[in-house]
């Protein structure tokens, strides 16, 4: 059990740089996606409302199909580890942008208003008014998605990127189909979300105790 866990954590930085590379495309993607959803154009709606919903309703396992073996096999050259990382920041934005719209609607009405009263711009007001106090709702739930999003990057291994969830695959077959593997993996990805946890909880006690003060 013991080897079989060593040999899972040679996968363990792929499965991290997929999951953190794809959660930065998705939270700095997921800016102007929300800012479309509430913007005064009906177009500009309806174009983000679009993209969230088709990103949210297909399976991450389908999306890096379409974008490897679709996109990668001729239009673009991409290796695994790239389409796994585009096509999972892809489907991050979407969710981070409900997840950023959730924190506005959580904002009083009067905040903009104010803010106009005081003369500052639309960009003023988003920037030192609405931004902050929308970051710090959202970290709570970001760092929840951003646990499910290291979960989810295990179907990378079905366009060959060599994460957690590849060696084990590997390790089960060269056992003879044993379960051992699996349940080490089980153990390794609760390891990895621990600190996760762990940060978020830490991270909104400042933000909060900053807000307070």
């Amino acid at each position: 059990m013991t080897g079989v866990f060593l040999a899972l954590l040679k996968g363990v930085p792929v499965a991290l740089a997929v999951t953190g590379l794809a959660f930065l495309i998705g939270a700095v993607l997921g800016i102007p996606l929300v800012l479309m959803r509430r913007a005064r154009s009906w177009l500009l709606r309806l174009i983000a409302r679009i993209y969230i919903d088709v990103m949210r309703g297909i399976p991450p396992v389908v999306w890096l199909f379409i974008i490897f073996f679709g996109l990668g096999s001729g239009i673009i050259a991409l290796s695994p580890f790239r389409a796994a990382v585009l096509g999972m920041g892809l489907i991050s934005a979407a969710y981070l942008a409900e997840i950023y719209r959730g924190g506005f609607l959580t904002l009083p009405a009067g905040q903009n208003a104010a803010a106009v009263a005081l003369g500052l711009t639309r960009l003023d007001t988003l920037r030192y008014v609405l931004a902050p106090q929308v970051l710090r709702v959202s970290v709570a739930p970001m760092a929840t998605f951003l646990v499910s999003l290291l979960k989810d990057t295990t179907v990378a291994s079905t366009i060959g990127v060599r994460d957690v969830m590849m060696l084990v695959t590997q390790q089960a077959q060269a056992a003879g189909g044993g379960f051992a593997p699996f349940i080490a993996a089980a153990v390794l990805y609760i390891l990895l979300s621990i600190p996760v946890a762990v940060l978020a909880r830490t991270m909104d006690a400042r933000m909060r105790g900053r807000i307070a003060a």
